[in-house]
């Protein structure tokens, strides 16, 4: 969800006083910083952040095209080059071991695992890890020298290797130079320009200089729903770390207590979070601790401020250690001190060995973080990462216990130590899920090694075209065909709608492509009940087109729900005075039940949808203290459409009819199925007088002030285009009356985008811009 989680209660002006910022009578600011509107108006929805990462703050401009540029690379003499920096260790920030690799899989590891599957967003897609907030978690402590580490090789390949491809490539680099055979790389990640202000990571609560205090318990109750220890205990969505400024989980334990199996309950919360299974899950734990070591020289708050409040002269570099060198073996990152394995630059089982192979006992790091050491004197110990002949006990986190104690990790972790072969094929396979689980469909993967031998269920794999392409002449048929069934324009665009408009563009999934609309777990969605007859009439409709073509064409579900709205829209559009051509790009084919991943698929379900007017009944227990019309700017968000699309699309919706019920409610106008501006108009109308319906304030009536008749029912994702400022300048410009010729044009130029925002087999997936991003 979007970062405007509001609390509609207290809005009256007696708690203006209480709502203001500490300081209200020095908001004035300084030069160059003045306060937040949201510091003034904390309930303000922030539209503008749908106009973010544009190309106004991209130095490659809008023609830079990726794929190219990336394709000039010779990938093997970029990897050398990336091999031999991995094994060249700098005086201002030496290597653990004298090799580079266990610190660049972390960063690449962490740049990846900020993904989580309830909205798509994180991932190493367009390495965030560069900026605030991600960039000063705590948990990402001193991935900052491992960018800079990188920065010779981006400033030689320069824009044709982004730091999204450099970050990824570099941890597979460094397992290979570590000995795994990695699944393979794909390239394709476009860099953003600026950081995400968009992304609600939890509350902000978290104290980093003190991961023990009063405060880490607070910030971690807010973020867990019920009670710890009950069933219904559970980490609010969208989150997927329990603990803010975490990637996964807090590695001493909850609440640092170090209990193994309240460790266990958390992993398994968070990976599922982040589309991993119990058998992942193991692997990436097991197979990350392989490699490399932890640091916890120096107590936390002796360390210096992250990145984002480093004073100037750091350059950009955080975390500064005051100790000793304040690096090698004085380095302080997460607290905890040692290695897991007697060889850390060597990928092999000995992780898994000495977990079981050893009773641990709980002991302290340098840094007073609570940790686990072998109670076996004799147990194998592992060098010094900086000192020679110097070697110590080895370490085992509460997160590695959690492994051995939980039933059904600990059977995932026997098969592996029974077979060291399944063990690397799924650690690689997992890696290969984490770096690459946000880069979408196949289409956008790019060089040599992203051809893999099998489609894999994550990747919502598409099968090939089925029978001939259409043309331009089936498609006018088609149309003619589908408007003579008799479905009404309504529930042609509703479907049309409900197929495409689950794409969302921080992970790529979703779209009408595939024609899952017809499959579960989407075609059982309450707010999908009305595409289900017209889904049936559409199947007959292909049935007699592909049993009667000449040639052997084909026209597949998943086109006939896309084309049916746009002769919907266009029928619309000759209703309301204004003829015009849809666009209609053929091509989209339809997956099998068996190629769709019902568990994840059901993560795109919608728990509100402003464009369909639709709200779950158990939206407040869900998303408690959360605004509908928060999440109705996060779905136009996630679709990249910018406020005036959002606008005109929700108003051209209306006027169609295509709420998910098929209430009034919204449809401001009395010629439902014409593509008119009567949506703008009647919202505007200083005739009516709107009031709440109850104290829900979820719905809503419009009275004709003269005469008291009850005229319109509406929503707050209907009001809240009266009632933002920013959003009713743009309804002005369609209520106003030259409006409607312009409505019509933004209307399906805003429709075309949303049906073609999946079809990356045909448009320019690796561009800059926002579309690209």
């Amino acid at each position: 969800m979007s970062a405007d989680r509001t609390d509609r209660t207290d809005t009256s002006s007696h708690h203006m006083a209480a709502r203001l910022p500490a300081g209200g009578d020095r908001l004035g600011g300084t030069f160059g910083q003045s306060p937040s509107l949201e510091a003034w108006y904390p309930q303000r929805l922030r539209v503008e952040l749908l106009h973010r990462n544009g190309l106004d703050a991209d130095p490659l401009g809008a023609d830079f095209d990726y794929a190219a540029e990336f394709a000039k690379i010779d990938l093997e003499a970029l990897k050398a080059d990336i091999k031999r920096l991995l094994t060249t260790s700098v005086d201002w920030w030496p290597a653990d071991y004298g090799n580079y690799g266990p610190q660049m899989v972390r960063m690449a590891w962490h740049a990846a695992g900020t993904y989580r599957i309830a909205d798509g967003r994180g991932g190493a897609g367009t390495a965030m890890q560069r900026f605030a907030p991600i960039s000063s978690w705590w948990d990402n402590g001193n991935t900052d020298k491992s960018r800079r580490l990188l920065q010779p090789i981006k400033h030689r390949y320069g824009a044709a290797l982004s730091w999204a491809d450099l970050m990824v490539l570099t941890g597979n680099c460094a397992l290979e130079l570590m000995g795994l055979r990695t699944y393979g790389f794909a390239g394709g990640r476009l860099d953003a320009w600026e950081p995400d202000e968009g992304t609600w990571w939890g509350p902000e609560v978290w104290n980093p200089h003190d991961v023990h205090s009063s405060d880490d318990m607070v910030q971690r109750d807010q973020r867990w729903h019920g009670k710890n220890g009950d069933a219904g205990y559970d980490l609010q969505s969208p989150l997927a770390a329990s603990h803010q400024a975490l990637i996964y989980v807090n590695p001493e334990g909850p609440y640092a207590n170090g209990d193994p199996l309240g460790s266990a309950r958390d992993i398994r919360t968070t990976f599922t979070r982040m589309a991993m299974n119990d058998e992942e899950t193991v692997a990436l734990i097991a197979g990350g601790h392989a490699f490399g070591k932890s640091h916890g020289q120096v107590k936390a708050d002796r360390i210096g401020p992250p990145p984002e409040i480093a004073p100037i002269e750091a350059m950009g570099l955080g975390w500064h250690n005051p100790e000793g060198s304040g690096n090698g073996r004085h380095t302080m990152t997460n607290g905890i001190e040692g290695s897991w394995t007697p060889n850390p630059l060597r990928w092999d089982n000995t992780y898994l060995e000495n977990l079981f192979a050893y009773d641990y006992e709980q002991t302290r790091s340098p840094a007073g973080a609570l940790q686990w050491t072998p109670t076996d004197p004799d147990a194998p110990r592992t060098p010094d990462a900086h000192v020679p002949g110097v070697s110590h006990p080895l370490m085992m986190m509460t997160s590695d216990i959690a492994l051995k104690v939980d039933p059904e990790y600990r059977k995932v972790c026997e098969k592996f130590l029974a077979d060291f072969d399944t063990f690397t094929l799924a650690f690689s396979k997992a890696w290969y899920k984490l770096t690459h689980r946000d880069m979408g469909p196949r289409f956008r993967y790019l060089g040599p090694e992203a051809t893999i031998e099998d489609d894999l269920l994550w990747q919502d794999p598409l099968p090939e075209a089925d029978g001939a392409p259409i043309d331009g002449d089936d498609v006018e048929a088609l149309k003619r065909t589908i408007l003579a069934t008799g479905l009404s324009v309504s529930d042609l665009a509703f479907t049309a709608f409900s197929a495409a408009s689950t794409y969302r563009d921080s992970d790529k999934r979703g779209g009408a492509n595939g024609g899952r609309l017809a499959l579960a777990p989407q075609r059982d969605w309450a707010v999908n009940r009305r595409t289900v007859p017209v889904v049936d009439a559409l199947r007959r409709v292909k049935a007699d087109f592909d049993g009667s073509a000449a040639g052997g064409k084909r026209v597949s579900l998943a086109d006939l729900i896309v084309l049916g709205g746009c002769a919907a829209v266009e029928q619309a559009a000759r209703d309301a005075g204004v003829p015009t051509a849809v666009p209609f790009t053929p091509g989209r084919v339809d997956t099998t039940q068996e190629l769709t991943d019902v568990e994840m698929f059901e993560w795109l379900r919608p728990v509100a949808d402003g464009f369909r007017n639709h709200l779950d009944a158990d939206f407040p227990a869900v998303a408690p203290g959360v605004a509908p019309e928060a999440v109705f700017l996060d779905r136009a968000n996630l679709l990249t459409l910018t406020a005036p699309e959002w606008t005109v699309l929700t108003g051209g919706l209306r006027v169609l009819g295509a709420n998910a019920d098929g209430s009034a409610a919204g449809v401001f106008t009395d010629r439902i199925g014409v593509l008119s501006t009567d949506f703008f108009v009647h919202l505007t109308d200083t005739e009516l007088v709107w009031t709440k319906d109850d104290e829900t304030e979820t719905t809503f009536t419009g009275t004709v002030q003269a005469t008291g008749e009850a005229r319109f029912s509406a929503t707050r994702a209907d009001l809240l285009f009266g009632s933002n400022a920013q959003l009713r300048s743009i309804v002005d410009v369609y209520a106003a009356s030259d409006g409607l010729p312009r409505f019509v044009a933004d209307f399906v130029a805003a429709w075309d985008k949303v049906m073609m925002l999946d079809r990356f087999d045909v448009k320019g997936a690796h561009r800059s811009g926002p579309m690209a991003a």
